[in-house]
């Protein structure tokens, strides 16, 4: 079952989307910020089965909280709790590298298959923290991608690895050689996970 529930962070009003399901969890903390990651994460939890929780800004020019500052609202809470491990879906637009996928989070092992995955694609992949700028690597402890209990990875993606258009739609339609790359990485996690328990 999928629950919408609108919360209010820093003064932002958002719309969340949960829908709990598998132990692996697709996050899109800046859904409509970061364009074509919320969509993203929809496709590629429909293609898998795993939980998925999006932050849309449905009203007002948008406003990018950092991922530290995102509070444990209701949904984020309940996604957390919910999920064993997660995979935060962000943007990057640095121009000097327009191909390359920062692929950081605190749970390197699941950054390498999910990296290992995406090397078919048009875009680099990089998983070596020194080679990932400051502000990318996810690895705060509070952020949201290193609270549940195996951790996540974080995968910083550039504008034409998330929407295959060059200016904003709605909704977005990401590229289908970075979907089928997540997808294939999430059914090995899943499986890894799944013969944990």
């Amino acid at each position: 079952m999928t629950h919408t529930e609108r919360v209010t962070i820093e003064g932002v009003d958002f719309l969340t989307t949960l829908h709990l399901a598998g132990p692996i969890g697709l996050l899109a903390l800046h859904g409509g910020v970061e364009g074509g990651t919320a969509e993203l994460a929809a496709e590629v939890a429909t293609r898998t089965g795993a939980t998925l929780l999006t932050f849309t800004q449905p009203e007002g020019p948008p406003t990018h909280i950092p991922s530290t500052r995102m509070t444990p609202c209701t949904p984020l809470t309940t996604f957390l709790s919910h999920t064993t491990l997660t995979i935060s879906l962000h943007g990057h637009n640095r121009r000097s590298t327009p191909r390359t996928i920062y692929v950081g989070g605190s749970n390197r092992p699941a950054a390498r298959i999910l990296a290992t995955a995406l090397t078919d694609s048009p875009y680099t992949p990089i998983t070596t923290l020194s080679d990932i700028p400051h502000p990318l690597r996810g690895l705060h402890p509070d952020n949201p991608v290193n609270q549940t209990r195996n951790g996540g990875v974080q995968l910083e993606l550039p504008l034409l690895a998330r929407t295959s258009h060059p200016t904003p739609i709605d909704p977005e339609i990401p590229p289908r050689e970075v979907v089928d790359g997540i997808v294939a990485g999430v059914r090995t996690l899943m499986e890894r996970e799944r013969a944990r328990w």
